[in-house]
């Protein structure tokens, strides 16, 4: 294992997209849970290890670049049903506060946009911690949660069943793996 290297300070860190993933997973015909990924993103992290509540993390994620490995289903998600990629091709998360909630753990609260639509959510973050790698790069692991209603962002198709309930179901369930490297300062 590499050791633990701690900035004293805050520093600014940048998304490695090769080590990050940003996944969704929402239930279908009441049966079972269909997952997803977005491919394109950036985040932009100033993280203060020693003073959390300083932290600012903004997150830009490109809303035609999701995949279900289902084209029909991913052609629909990106449509005005549901993303509305071509006219809104990005979401995204600023924080606006972070709160410790344990060791190595957060609680991050932020505006989430989704089309022309922002709402406050909140995501349970843990820190995985700092290493060097072995390149000299300073590198930070963060893994976050949390479940949102699609419908406060207008996400509303849906089709019932006739055996009751829905095609697709209200709650997303958000996951992020995140490995960042560390910028240089300037």
């Amino acid at each position: 294992m590499a050791a633990q290297v701690q900035p004293k300070a805050t520093s600014s860190w940048a998304v490695d997209p090769s080590h990050t993933t940003v996944e969704f997973a929402v239930r279908h015909m009441v049966i079972t849970t269909v997952q997803g990924r977005f491919s394109k993103f950036d985040v932009d992290l100033d993280f203060d290890p020693e003073h959390t509540e300083r932290s600012k993390m903004v997150a830009r994620i490109d809303t035609a670049s999701l995949d279900t490995r289902e084209a029909q289903r991913d052609a629909h998600l990106r449509s005005q049903d549901f993303f509305y990629a071509e006219k809104f091709p990005q979401m995204t998360f600023a924080s606006k506060r972070v709160e410790p909630t344990g060791e190595g753990r957060y609680r991050m609260v932020g505006d989430l946009t989704i089309r022309d639509v922002t709402r406050e959510v909140a995501l349970d973050v843990e820190f995985a911690g700092f290493v060097k790698d072995p390149w000299g790069n300073q590198r930070a692991g963060f893994s976050a949660q949390g479940d949102v209603s699609r419908k406060e962002w207008g996400l509303n198709w849906n089709l019932a069943l006739e055996a009751g309930g829905s095609l697709v179901g209200d709650t997303v369930k958000i996951a992020i793996e995140t490995e960042l490297v560390k910028k240089p300062t300037a």
